[in-house]
Parts: structure tokens; C-alpha cells; sequence
């Protein structure tokens, strides 16, 4: 009885030390440059940018791991887009408002919105094909 403890101990203590390990190696990661085509979204342009045409926007955190997993992805979503059909963000620590409004709970949260209006959701780390086929699926 006593071994199984000890050997519960140390199996906790070991994924203590990775979950830190993995956070601070983490937290070294550069942050990827926007592409070009990437709009900025803010709670004052944000109905315009929005407005007849069809954008993604992606909600995220600089803090958040799966959210830097999604920049250069999402990069490359707006190089192939083309026309009236754009890629957004909203940083939700500067637009705490912006998430309410549209109740994301969990980051990255990528809405569509087809002529200001929302039209479908995805909550995660998605890949560039997927995403393409949803937004030309719209």
C-alpha cells in the first residue's frame, strides 16, 4: 500500500514539473507577425470590417499557446483568400467587450461572419484545410 503511494507521489510530482517545463518554454515562443491581408479588429471598427463581406475573425491572447498554433495557419488562410472574403482578430484582453458580445468562453474561438452576421463557430485549433472549405462553404 505504501509503494503505491509513493509511486502515485512521484507520477505526480514528474507532470508538476512538465506542465511548468511546457509553460515556460511556452511563454519563450516569438509571436508570429499578422499577415498583411489580417485585419485588426476593435470594438470601433469592428461592425464596419464586418459589414457585406464574409470575414473569420479569430478571437485570442497573446498567453495563449493554442492561439500562437493558429497565427501562422491563419496566415496562410489569407494569402489564399481572395475578392470580399477576409481573415480578422480580436484581441480579447484589449476587447474584453467584443468576447461578451458574442459569448466566447474558450480561446482561439473562430466565428464567420457573413454580412455582419455570425454564421458559424469553431472553438480550437483548426487546420488550414478545414477552414478554407468552411469559409467557401458560406
Amino acid at each position: 500500500m505504501q509503494t503505491t503511494y509513493i509511486i502515485v507521489s512521484i507520477g505526480i510530482v514528474f507532470f508538476i514539473i512538465l506542465v511548468y517545463y511546457t509553460k515556460a518554454k511556452m511563454k519563450n515562443v516569438p509571436l508570429v507577425a499578422d499577415n498583411e491581408k489580417i485585419i485588426t479588429l476593435t470594438d470601433k471598427n469592428f461592425e464596419h470590417q464586418t459589414k457585406n463581406k464574409i470575414v473569420l475573425v479569430d478571437f485570442w491572447a497573446s498567453w495563449c499557446a493554442p492561439c500562437r498554433m493558429m497565427a501562422p495557419v491563419l496566415n496562410e488562410v489569407a494569402e489564399t483568400l481572395t475578392g470580399n472574403t477576409h481573415i480578422g482578430k480580436v484581441d480579447i484582453e484589449e476587447y474584453q467587450n467584443l468576447a461578451a458580445k458574442f459569448k466566447v468562453r474558450s480561446i482561439p474561438t473562430l466565428i464567420l461572419f457573413k454580412n455582419g452576421v455570425e454564421v458559424n463557430r469553431f472553438v480550437g485549433v483548426k487546420s488550414k484545410e478545414f477552414l478554407i472549405k468552411q469559409i467557401h462553404n458560406n
